[in-house]
């Protein structure tokens, strides 16, 4: 069993603590937060067993708990120094994405994990390792060509209302190393690079909010042969599909964080669906894959490995879109 420890006390820690759950390898023994009673409002509000749960309010208390693991979902300036804490103390650790701020922080990281090499290191992005996004993979080997795809995933902030109401939520700011690209943007980015690969130059051209932060906007990864356009956001809904083209072939993707379906058009007005349904929680299957590397690190070294580059990769990407669009972060001057 995994024992486990959280950072973050909001929706998605508590879909992974489920999703942990379901798996059975994950038993969770400490939660953090900065208030013993916020930590322990989120216990009491948990679809799990509280009895081995307790509460840390400080780093030191969480990291020298009987656990195995942190999982970190904090806002995203705060992922770096967590991870590196966790890290240095001999923990594995759980990042939501983005993993860090910039290539300079997630170097740093891989120092650490240097230092500790039987420490493991995952990126939360729960997309790429559900069974229909692996379908998506499959049926473009049997493509004669790719020319390219057109993602996207924009939906409204729920915190966008206080946004216009003249708050700066956590999201939606540069001091929290937030907004659309570093949000919303990373899940059609993750699966850009998974399925075509590096691309050899980017461009972002972003909706810029009052405080400089992008709201939402649209970025191109350019390649030899063609180019993959990103769209996304955080300050309108769309309700249009992604698509992946081949020749006269198109696979269709209801949305490519959800999953929900996709289709396979033979482009002689022949279509077939290609996915299963999909799981009540999405993050089952990611919660499995890393149980799986974390009981078996040897055997599992190479899909590690070819996750943590995956890892890097959009951790470059992700800067280099956002140093085309001039955007920059506070924690890009962190010494």
């Amino acid at each position: 069993m995994i024992k486990f420890g959280v950072i973050g006390t909001n929706w998605i820690t508590e879909m992974f603590i489920e999703a942990a759950y379901q798996t059975s390898e994950y038993q969770l023994t400490t939660v953090y937060s900065r208030t013993e009673e916020r930590a322990q409002t989120f216990i009491d509000q948990l679809k799990v067993s509280h009895d081995t749960i307790t509460t840390a309010t400080t780093m030191s208390d969480l990291l020298a708990s009987d656990i195995d693991l942190v999982y970190i979902a904090s806002p995203n300036a705060l992922h770096y120094e967590q991870a590196k804490a966790v890290i240095t103390a001999g923990k594995h650790v759980i990042v939501e994405k983005p993993v860090a701020s910039n290539p300079t922080e997630f170097s740093d990281l891989q120092t650490a994990l240097a230092q500790h090499p039987d420490v493991l290191l995952f990126e939360a992005a729960r997309h790429v390792h559900q069974p229909n996004f692996k379908k998506i993979k499959e049926t473009m080997k049997t493509l004669p060509m790719l020319q390219g795809a057109t993602l996207v995933y924009q939906k409204y902030s729920s915190r966008f209302d206080a946004y216009l109401a003249g708050q700066e939520p956590n999201v939606l700011t540069r001091k929290f190393s937030a907004g659309a690209l570093y949000d919303l943007g990373v899940y059609p980015l993750y699966a850009a690079l998974d399925l075509f690969g590096t691309p050899q130059a980017v461009q972002y051209i972003p909706t810029l909010l009052r405080n400089g932060a992008d709201g939402k906007g649209t970025a191109i990864l350019v390649y030899p042969d063609y180019t993959v356009t990103l769209l996304f956001g955080k300050s309108a809904n769309s309700y249009l599909p992604s698509e992946i083209y081949g020749q006269k072939e198109t696979i269709s993707i209801s949305n490519i964080t959800e999953l929900e379906s996709v289709t396979y058009h033979d482009g002689n007005g022949n279509q077939k669906e290609i996915s299963t349904p999909v799981d009540d929680n999405p993050m089952i299957h990611e919660a499995q894959d890393f149980a799986n590397i974390i009981k078996d690190p040897n055997g599992q070294r190479e899909v590690y490995n070819n996750w943590f580059r995956l890892s890097q990769q959009v951790n470059q990407t992700l800067f280099d879109l956002r140093q085309s669009a001039g955007i920059e972060f506070p924690a890009d001057k962190r010494e």
